[in-house]
């Protein structure tokens, strides 16, 4: 009787105990729209027939779709992602690119970002070869692109966004080019080679924008991610990075080539209507919210017409963690 009633005691206790306890939020993993990567635009593009008039998928990541014609394209059915996979139109000519591409996964897709290169050549009137970069971001892209001067000022980079996740996750795969320098082809320049490795490489900023009387856009970067991968892997499921808040100089995963205020040059629409770049003028505080998030997926870190043809990049299931 005694003895039951110890127990009881031990039970009771042992029980009050453990519901005294703090209950430990679980994180909470959300899918950004359209990261699962399942879902993709077929535009089917007839180029001049000078280029040899043949008809072309370029891909865009939105509600399943098939868009015949060589309309320029806007972001679909709420989709945040722009590519690097463009139409262009210069000197009467109908040209495209396509660095990114659905490929099989499961029973689902996933994104590939290859480094290639693109040419159009027609004698006497047009001679241009330029590297170009498989990219995904959030933002978009002014169609038709109508020359390769300053190719950032046609991207709209940035959506939208006031949360504070803690780490971005994604799944992805690598494969190495095994040239040791990078190359830089700009179209009109001469080829020539750029010193380093390429690496392909994940971007988040979270900025705090705003506008000044001019049409001038600044911001304060509250948020940071990024990394490059330096080897060929296999698939990497649930690969979750840090996002680092405020002013991360003074902590050891700094680096200041990959996440120096400005690192970056990045534009956006401002009130006018006119593409102008995004000044990131100061690191933000623990009080500060984001208006803008950037996220990048690219083959090659170098920016734009730099890289080596062979990188790339798979990239899927990408989600925010809080």
């Amino acid at each position: 009787m005694i003895q039951n009633m110890v127990h009881r005691l031990f039970f009771v206790v042992f029980m009050a105990f453990f519901i005294s306890l703090p209950v430990m939020a679980q994180p909470v993993v959300e899918m950004l729209p359209f990261g699962d990567m399942d879902q993709w635009v077929d535009r089917q593009i007839k180029e001049s027939g000078i280029i040899g008039g043949n008809t072309k998928n370029v891909y865009e990541i939105a509600p399943t779709a098939v868009i015949k014609g060589d309309q320029p394209y806007k972001n679909m059915g709420g989709s945040p992602w722009g590519t690097s996979n463009v139409m262009a139109k210069v000197a009467g000519i109908t040209k495209t690119n396509t660095s990114v591409f659905p490929e099989k996964r499961g029973n689902g897709y996933c994104a590939r970002l290859d480094t290639r290169m693109e040419s159009v050549k027609v004698l006497g009137v047009v001679n241009i070869t330029v590297l170009a970069a498989g990219s995904i971001f959030t933002g978009s892209v002014h169609e038709p692109i109508k020359g390769t001067k300053n190719p950032e000022k046609m991207l709209q980079t940035g959506i939208p966004f006031t949360k504070k996740p803690v780490a971005l996750q994604f799944d992805y795969k690598v494969k190495m080019s095994d040239r040791e320098n990078r190359i830089r082809a700009t179209g009109f320049s001469k080829i020539t080679d750029v010193p380093g490795k390429d690496f392909p490489a994940a971007i988040l900023f979270l900025q705090k924008r705003w506008e000044d009387a001019d049409g001038n856009v600044y911001a304060k970067r509250i948020g940071t991610m990024v990394t490059y991968y330096y080897h060929t892997t296999d698939w990497k499921n649930n690969a979750t990075y840090e996002i680092m808040y405020g002013d991360i100089t003074k902590r050891p995963e700094y680096k200041s080539h990959m996440m120096r205020l400005g690192v970056t040059e990045n534009y956006t629409v401002n009130s006018k209507g006119e593409s102008v770049p995004i000044h990131e003028v100061a690191w933000g505080d623990e009080n500060d919210v984001p208006t803008h998030l950037y996220l990048q997926f690219t083959s090659s870190h170098g920016g734009a017409y730099i890289g080596s043809p062979g990188n790339s990049l798979w990239i899927d299931n990408v989600k925010l963690v809080y």
